[in-house]
């Protein structure tokens, strides 16, 4: 039994937390944690956290803004109950997929690499030049340019309106009202000159919102919300972050306090070698480029070939190695293929990448994910897959999917972090839990 601790848990995996705590031999805490009938969360710890260390216990899966709300809330409620430190036990990390750049529907950047222009012209990504003697500074602009002649040929910037303004125009000193020509005295002393009416108000002028379009390098940038999910727990309070394989380890540099990512790769490893027959045959695949290094690692640590599905964006023509927009790279003919990743969400990748190996030629399809998110339609289009079997942790709960998707087997991380609790409370190693090689 640990002493000194305290084990509270969200509303978002109360059988994770329970699990946790008979391994540690401690109860788990008393808390209140509900919501008014306006929809704001109420929160009330029963017992008392002075001087104790607080492991505070949610996921990221289902509601997760009102499980992220109830955690700061949280956090912040031990902090002004004196509690010694904080640390905020995450098995899914809210928001750690948001991308930093925006994509389009076939998932290429909007931002493209400029065209081929001249030399003499400019554009978005353009540097000028080092300013030194000999060199004009405006291109386009001799040194003997008159610069009073070369703006009166340009047209107005903010306008091109050539028609009337409230009805009227004026043509050398005259003013066309309604249609009629009625002279309008010259004042002495002025050149009349012709010039463009425009205004500065975009409503009074459509055509300038109509006509602008990003040029090459202009770049649309969107909320990094999982800088924003970090900044949140740093300041309710949390002293330590624990998480279960974030989709991207630099999520970590986030973070100014101490910041520990856990591995489901034991897990995953072991349910090869006990319940796959003859595993060095079969074949490791990453569906994604971005999951290679995930697979790969895996591969090497139990000596098995590795396979690659690249997902081609170019618009190429289908052949008999190409599904969609999905390529193989590499050999699973007559062999048992196993699909490595992360996080499942709405299951359309490791779905058509299953019928991709299937088409292969591929034996027997295994997916041996970290995070089984299955939102929208997941589990329906795995009944309907190639997948013979697919194989997710407890990070987030799997009771209801477990009834309704024969396919599904359901690892269990408690262990996991009750060693990582038990470690960080008594100041020992955290890495030590996975030297297994």
């Amino acid at each position: 039994m640990v002493r000194n601790i305290v084990i509270l848990g969200g509303n978002s995996h109360p059988a994770l937390t329970e699990h946790i705590c008979n391994i540690l031999g401690l109860p788990v805490s008393n808390r209140i944690l509900s919501k008014f009938s306006v929809g704001e969360t109420r929160c009330e710890i029963k017992d008392s956290v002075r001087g104790k260390d607080v492991f505070i216990i949610q996921s990221g899966g289902g509601s997760v803004n009102d499980h992220l709300m109830e955690l700061c809330i949280m956090i912040s409620a031990c902090k002004i109950g004196s509690a010694k430190r904080v640390t905020a036990v995450l098995p899914l990390f809210p928001y750690s997929r948001q991308p930093d750049l925006p994509y389009n529907k076939a998932g290429a950047p909007l931002s493209k690499p400029p065209a081929e222009v001249p030399k003499d012209k400019y554009t978005f990504e353009s540097v000028p030049a080092t300013p030194a003697p000999g060199i004009q500074k405006t291109p386009g602009l001799n040194n003997d340019t008159d610069l009073s002649r070369a703006m009166s040929k340009t047209s107005l910037t903010n306008g091109n309106c050539h028609g009337p303004v409230n009805g009227t125009s004026h043509t050398n000193g005259e003013a066309i009202t309604n249609g009629n020509l009625v002279s309008a005295p010259a004042r002495p002393g002025l050149t009349t000159m012709h010039t463009q009416s425009f205004t500065t108000h975009d409503l009074q002028n459509p055509a300038l919102i109509n006509t602008f379009q990003a040029k090459p390098g202009y770049k649309r940038w969107v909320a990094q919300a999982g800088t924003l999910v970090a900044d949140l727990l740093t300041c309710a309070g949390a002293d330590h972050v624990v998480a279960l394989d974030l989709h991207d380890p630099q999520y970590q540099g986030f973070f100014d306090i101490p910041m520990d990512n856990l591995y489901g790769r034991p897990l995953l490893q072991r349910y090869i070698q006990q319940n796959i027959p003859e595993y060095k045959d079969a074949v490791i695949v990453s569906p994604d480029a971005g999951g290679a290094k995930r697979a790969t690692a895996i591969a090497d640590s139990l000596g098995m070939e590795f396979a690659l599905i690249h997902k081609e964006r170019r618009p190429t023509r289908i052949t008999d190695r190409q599904n969609a927009t999905m390529m193989l790279v590499g050999n699973v003919a007559n062999r048992v293929c196993i699909l490595i990743d992360d996080l499942v969400d709405t299951a359309n990748t490791i779905t058509r990448a299953a019928k991709l190996l299937r088409k292969e030629r591929a034996t027997t399809v295994y997916a041996l994910i970290t995070h089984g998110v299955f939102s929208g339609d997941a589990i329906q289009r795995i009944n309907l897959s190639a997948i013979d079997k697919i194989v997710v942790t407890n990070s987030v709960p799997q009771d209801e999917r477990k009834k309704s998707c024969s396919k599904l087997d359901v690892l269990d991380v408690s262990p996991i972090f009750a060693e990582a609790i038990r470690r960080i409370h008594h100041g020992e190693s955290i890495s030590v839990l996975f030297q297994y090689d």
